[in-house]
């Protein structure tokens, strides 16, 4: 008991004094071991947490091993670039920006790799990224949808890969969390590129299928898992595979899977985590809930924001909002189909609430001559998957989803986002609307709202400012109706506990309902 609160102890501070009965601290820090010369049962204790307080000192073998590897220290001039950039560092040691592969210190390897993938220069988040993950830090990054996150995390697990000797064992030594089979399915995709040409062997698990064949691949051994927190769990407790060889964790996406209660179960896969590890998070915003867990289990951490921590949407997405009641919704969506069709476009993302109505409406557009299709959470994943591939290559142009495929759904040529009914939150619209304008296009989102959407027209005024969209005056007039109900049910709702109710009227009243 008492060595598993110390560990957790050591686990969750950044700096831990071990002192002996005369006050000398002794600490083995090259061979990763802690030694007290007391009795030999308080000698033995100890022994048996060598390693696991490596990540405390920064003093893993691979920041240690490869200094060759770390950029320099961050320089005045790079002030000068995240100021351009609209990035905000905070951490200490910050190592500077990669800002032109070839002059870099990558490895040979990786930028053979990349020119193959045809990148000539690294993204805003990739560029202060790599350098912050390769050098062993824990590393929040908060950006924008379509900003190049993925390459983010994966180039410097490969680098580790490469770099470092695992422990032995078939468990992975990378793991990456995602909220979505969709974003899981997306995360695989980029992870492959590096498994034919680095010889690197990925896996990605999701539910919906039979998890038979994944089993089978996962004893066969996985240098990079890709997962969903349910199904890792699933395999972790069924003892088909185990963490304890992991030594790089990413959670893609942290807000979305906080937001879909996978909590619990981020929290269980971490716990199995061996202390010596480096944990990088990945968010879209910065609510509390994933600060909180940030701070329970990254201890220091450097964290890059790339534009702004508030809710903000890509300025590169043109924004429309239309404002109509609620039985004129299907005809306004018909008006901006055509407006649509007459200006041209390449690929276009409609968005619903209900499963029921992805459905309907698909079904509507097939009828009227347009080739749609449809995806949410009912359809397996082989005809997720298909119908995807199908909007992907281009066979199906227009496709209507929930949810499902407002995250981690990265399509090349998508330049309409069109939201038939407004999300529950503004977050989710502005991951929806993120489909379109990714990597530096542009992109045209339009939004249907109704009266019944009165109480985000506030929040959806804020994200239309700060990205500088024309307001329209009908969302204003939106925004001060919600007010202004809200202020008559605070008025009239009556309320029980009031001892200054009018006693006129009381008396009529059945003491029952009290």
């Amino acid at each position: 008991m008492a060595l598993n609160v110390l560990k957790s102890f050591l686990q969750r501070n950044d700096f831990v004094k071990i002192f002996l009965k005369d006050g000398k601290k002794i600490l083995q820090s090259r061979t990763y071991s802690i030694g007290i010369s007391t009795d030999s049962k308080v000698k033995a204790n100890y022994i048996l947490l060598r390693s696991n307080v490596a990540r405390d000192w920064q003093l893993t073998s691979f920041s240690v091993r490869n200094q060759l590897y770390s950029t320099q220290t961050a320089q005045q001039s790079d002030s000068e670039y995240c100021n351009e950039n609209n990035i905000t560092v905070i951490g200490d040691d910050v190592p500077s920006p990669v800002r032109d592969i070839d002059t870099s210190n990558l490895p040979d390897y990786i930028k053979n790799f990349l020119k193959e993938q045809g990148f000539t220069k690294p993204t805003v988040i990739q560029s202060q990224g790599w350098p912050i993950a390769i050098s062993g830090k824990n590393f929040v990054g908060i950006a924008q949808t379509g900003t190049g996150k993925t390459l983010a995390y994966l180039l410097p697990a490969v680098i580790q890969l490469k770099e470092n000797r695992g422990r032995k064992g078939r468990g992975p030594r990378v793991l990456v969390l995602a909220p979505t089979r969709e974003l899981a399915r997306q995360i695989e995709v980029v992870a492959k590129d590096f498994q034919k040409l680095l010889n690197i062997r990925c896996l990605c698990i999701y539910g919906g299928v039979s998890r038979t064949g994944q089993a089978e691949q996962l004893k066969a051994g996985v240098d990079i898992l890709i997962a969903t927190p349910g199904r890792l769990n699933d395999f972790i407790n069924s003892k088909v595979t185990n963490l304890s060889r992991c030594t790089y964790v990413v959670l893609d996406e942290a807000d979305r899977m906080l937001d879909m209660g996978f909590e619990p179960q981020i929290r269980e896969a971490l716990e199995e985590v061996p202390y010596d590890r480096q944990i990088l998070m990945f968010s879209a915003t910065w609510p509390k809930e994933v600060q909180y867990l940030a701070k329970d289990y990254l201890g220091e951490f450097v964290q890059v924001n790339v534009g702004s921590t508030e809710l903000s949407a890509n300025h590169n997405i043109q924004q429309h909002i239309h404002v109509c009641e609620q039985e004129e919704k299907m005809s306004k969506f018909k008006s901006i189909m055509h407006d649509i069709s007459g200006q041209g476009f390449g690929k276009l993302l409609v968005f619903t609430n209900t499963k029921k109505f992805v459905d309907n409406l698909s079904l509507m557009l097939r009828r009227n001559g347009w080739p749609a299709a449809g995806i949410h959470g009912d359809k397996t994943q082989l005809q997720r998957d298909s119908v995807i591939d199908k909007f992907r290559s281009g066979k199906t142009n227009i496709l209507v989803a929930t949810d499902v495929a407002a995250r981690g759904l990265d399509v090349e040529g998508v330049t309409h986002v069109i939201n038939y009914d407004y999300p529950n939150t503004s977050e989710d619209y502005i991951h929806r609307i993120g489909r379109t304008g990714r990597l530096q296009n542009t992109g045209i989102a339009h939004t249907i709202l109704t009266s019944e959407n009165a109480r985000q027209a506030k929040s959806l005024i804020s994200v239309l400012k700060e990205a500088n969209q024309e307001v329209p005056e009908v969302l204003h007039q939106l925004a001060r109706e919600n007010v202004k109900t809200k202020h008559q049910q605070s008025r009239y709702t009556p309320n029980k506990y009031n001892s200054n109710t009018n006693r006129k009227w009381n008396k009529f009243r059945s003491n029952k309902m009290y």
